[in-house]
């Protein structure tokens, strides 16, 4: 059953990976759509390298907790900064917006979860048991 915890923090972590790499190989319609949305475009390079940070580190299973945290957090604001206006109006907004309330839960479960055997975070508990 372990191999599934794998699974998981690889398919999750596989959506903010894809999608920091997107935005690094096409940075101009990310800009785009931020500043659509009121932000200031500048903040794109940081969430490229938040991105790409944090899921490599779930991947791994590093910090396993405080990653999935962070980037559930990240999820949430994404989600009402970008998707929560005309979310009744706009069918395909309310998709976007649930199927990122699903991600949240997702991170949520690997938050609540303890380190397993395909995890650095597992291997460096066990060898200061030892």
């Amino acid at each position: 059953m372990y191999i599934l915890e794998i699974f998981g923090r690889v398919l999750i972590s596989s959506l903010f990976l894809v999608e920091g790499i997107r935005k690094f190989l096409n940075p101009d319609i990310s800009m785009m759509y931020i500043s659509d949305h009121g932000l200031p475009e500048f903040l794109l390079y940081p969430s490229i390298a938040f991105e790409i940070t944090f899921s490599l580190l779930l991947i791994v299973g590093y910090k396993t907790k405080i990653a999935a945290s962070l980037l559930a957090l990240f999820v949430l604001t994404v989600t009402f900064i970008f998707h929560g206006h005309h979310i009744f109006d706009n069918g395909m907004q309310l998709t976007i917006f649930f199927k990122n309330f699903a991600i949240f839960g997702g991170l949520l479960v690997i938050v609540a979860n303890k380190p397993q055997i395909f995890s650095i975070d597992y291997y460096l508990k066990t060898k200061k048991g030892n």
